[in-house]
């Protein structure tokens, strides 16, 4: 099925269907005009096309007929009425979005028009490791990049989630459409791809769907291990790091805030986190299902890499048997430190620069460092003096969890020689799904209460204007009533004035009769009927009072 739309060349062209992206009109340069499909607003090349006025349909510009049944609306529409903001001199008339080497606001300016919540990124469900990596972003990079994402004109807030299993963006944008395209340019030019290269592999999330997904991925519930718990402590980073990042604001912050209660919430609620459950014990559970023996017992153990997934390496393999292993890190610090948490194992630390030795000794090596680069090629395996022990079957094992890669793919080339990496986990999960999908029913149903508490409180702050309206009004007419009640109360007094306590109390009454009063209406705005009427004043203070920075917003919901 085809949608019609008129060009600015005055020919009308069909817009074949694409599904790839709901609510999204895809626009690129053609010979006499553009090609519109269902998908979303992508490379504007307007140096052939004008005018083109990316923005929703509204009486200014319209369509021959939109391209989604649903009334949804569509993105671009072809019109000799250009927004006012796109007629300055410096609108960028020559700026095609999908060049990676484009300036970073690339993007027809348009008036904001309300403000919504976007996720897009990519995870293991549909991008392979060889693209993740490219996206992947460390942690001490996440306000750099919060705020180079802010600088673009139609987003006000940022977070990022960047593990070895998913790297995702979420953003308060002034504008759906504008904002997507803003996000996608920034994909672009901060991993070098085309963003047509992106594309096909990334998800894209609005408003509802998009905070509920942030509630399923802090529970454990969107990971390839489902459960696994690892994924709460990164959820939980990225709030901590935001409360010194100017572009993670109010909602942001709120909004994480949420996701780690839902967390928290399904792993003491539900059994769904029960055993052992992380990327960490699926990768020894997969070196150990590929051993000759199926056992650690006699096999010689390296981990290059000293941070939190090592330290749940070798907790798993301690619980699966092996008994000594060899630990690579840059510093000895803390790689000192994973040792002496682990007393039941025999740890030996070596620095970086024994690395290749080490692997020459080790008949399984475990890669989880922090690099951002391969540390082990094809050819640095070819040479080492030692060939795989032949009780091992002659061959060994790297497991490579590191996101990016720290071993290169042709260490696969070398005889003798297997590598294994996230990506190959599957195996092992999908033994383990089952157990876990009686307990992920559960773990919906909490995600779903705390996902409802959240838009709650999102769809109030639709309601401040009112409710402080409303909040000033109160005010004022209590501060008269009580001026003038005070006035009588001292002409009938014997002394011709009042005690402290007794102004006090007739301006504590006043408050608590204003505070009850106005429960109803309060609630009724804020779409919320469990509070009590005493909580009225402080539940307006809340959503009225000055939010904004990276700060919190008030204390933990208490369970």
């Amino acid at each position: 099925m085809a949608a019609l739309l008129p060009s600015s060349k005055g020919m009308t062209l069909k817009a074949p269907i694409c599904h790839k992206y709901d609510n999204f009109l895809l626009v690129k340069k053609a010979n006499n005009g553009i090609i519109v499909r269902n998908g979303a607003l992508r490379a504007v090349n307007v140096k052939t096309v004008e005018p083109v006025i990316g923005e929703p349909l509204n009486k200014e510009t319209t369509m021959n007929s939109r391209v989604n049944s649903n009334n949804t609306p569509n993105l671009v529409s072809m019109t000799s009425k250009l927004h006012p903001s796109s007629t300055t001199a410096s609108s960028p008339s020559n700026i095609d979005v999908s060049s990676p080497e484009s300036p970073s606001s690339p993007i027809l300016s348009s008036a904001p028009r309300g403000q919504t919540i976007i996720a897009l990124g990519l995870t293991i469900h549909n991008a392979p490791v060889e693209l993740r990596e490219k996206l992947a972003v460390s942690e001490s990079d996440w306000p750099r990049a919060i705020n180079d994402l802010c600088s673009y004109p139609h987003i006000d807030e940022a977070a990022i989630l960047s593990t070895c299993n998913r790297m995702e963006l979420y953003i308060v944008g002034r504008s759906w459409h504008l904002s997507v395209l803003e996000v996608e340019h920034w994909l672009s030019r901060s991993s070098g791809l085309p963003i047509e290269q992106l594309r096909p592999y990334l998800f894209l999330l609005r408003d509802n769907d998009a905070t509920h997904h942030l509630m399923r991925v802090a529970g454990g519930l969107d990971s390839l291990v489902l459960g696994e718990g690892q994924i709460l402590s990164q959820v939980r980073q990225v709030f901590r790091l935001g409360q010194s990042t100017p572009g993670f604001g109010r909602q942001m912050s709120h909004l994480f805030k949420q996701a780690i209660a839902a967390g928290k919430r399904v792993r003491t609620e539900t059994t769904i986190g029960s055993g052992h459950v992380s990327v960490s014990s699926a990768a020894v559970e997969l070196a150990q299902t590929k051993l000759p023996r199926k056992s650690w017992a006699g096999v010689h153990v390296c981990i290059v890499g000293a941070g939190k997934m090592s330290s749940l390496l070798a907790k798993h393999l301690g619980a699966h048997g092996c008994r000594t292993l060899t630990l690579v890190n840059r510093s000895l610090p803390r790689a000192e430190a994973l040792r002496d948490d682990n007393p039941d194992m025999e740890i030996k630390v070596r620095l970086s620069t024994d690395l290749h030795a080490c692997i020459d000794e080790s008949d399984v090596v475990f890669f989880a460092s922090g690099s951002n680069e391969i540390l082990i090629h094809g050819s640095d395996v070819a040479a080492l003096p030692s060939p795989p022990r032949k009780e091992m079957g002659g061959v060994r094992r790297f497991v490579d969890i590191s996101v990016p890669r720290n071993v290169a793919a042709d260490v696969n080339d070398i005889p003798g020689a297997v590598l294994y990496n996230v990506d190959n986990l599957r195996e092992v999960v999908a033994a383990h799904r089952g157990e876990r999908l009686k307990a992920a029913a559960a773990a919906e149903e909490v995600v779903s209460e705390e996902h409802g508490i959240f838009e709650t409180w999102k769809q109030s702050l639709a309601m401040v204007p009112t409710l402080k309206a409303l909040r000033n009004k109160a005010e004022t007419i209590r501060q008269m009533e009580v001026e003038k009640a005070l006035a009588r109360m001292q002409g009938a007094s014997e002394r011709g004035r009042l005690t402290r306590r007794q102004v006090k109390a007739v301006e504590d009454l006043s408050k608590a009769i204003v505070s009850k009063l106005l429960y109803g209406p309060v609630m009724s705005l804020r779409g919320d009927t469990s509070s009590s009427p005493s909580a009225a004043s402080s539940s307006m203070d809340g959503a009225i009072g000055e939010g904004g920075g990276g700060g919190e917003q008030g204390e933990e919901r208490k369970k």
